[in-house]
């Protein structure tokens, strides 16, 4: 996984980088439905104002791992 994007499915990136679910936890987006959807799919429904700031803060996570 090169970079992490709005298209990803959350529950693929949770798995792959477990360190993510506290950064999903900060911006109010949890994982309803199994994290089956996208990530912008997701922030969009449970209203995360700032998608580029919930993806600069996932990447920068698993930053680290690269």
């Amino acid at each position: 996984m090169d970079r992490i994007t709005k298209d990803m499915i959350v529950r693929e990136v949770v798995e792959k980088y477990p360190q993510t679910i506290n950064v999903f936890r900060k911006h109010r987006v949890d994982f309803c439905c199994g994290g089956a959807h996208s990530i912008e799919e997701t922030a969009r429904a449970r209203g995360c104002r700032d998608l580029e700031a919930l993806l600069r803060d996932l990447n920068e996570a698993v930053a680290g791992l690269r």
